[in-house]
């Protein structure tokens, strides 16, 4: 069983920067794929960016160029670097662990990009 649990949310104006860390429980974090999700109103969940065990980081084309995925092992923690951040960066954001068969969730942090 693994626990997440996201922090560095919070309301930034257009053009700002926000950085999101997750903080992953167990033994096993090594292991995981590693992710970030978001889920805007009215839509659905879509993947921001994630990245290997070994590293290797994959983002969604609309984010590519702004933020950086990066993992720290030792600490058991992802984070998710946000630049030049648009409105329609705005949702919440979820941390996501993917293993084997297993799949954890953390309960999201809000991002508002806003005026």
């Amino acid at each position: 069983q693994m626990q997440l649990v996201e922090s560095g949310g919070g309301l930034v104006q257009p053009g700002g920067s926000l950085r999101l860390s997750c903080a992953a429980s167990g033994s096993l974090f090594t292991f995981y794929v590693m992710g970030w999700y978001r889920q805007a109103p009215g839509k659905q969940r879509e993947l921001v960016a994630a990245i290997t065990s070994g590293g290797s980081p994959n983002y969604a084309d609309s984010v590519k160029g702004r933020f950086t995925i990066s993992r720290d092992n030792a600490k058991n923690t992802v984070y998710l670097q946000m630049n030049s951040l648009k409105p329609e960066d705005t949702a919440v954001y979820y941390c996501n662990a993917q293993g084997g068969l297993s799949n954890y969730w953390g309960q999201g942090t809000q991002v508002t990009v806003s005026s």
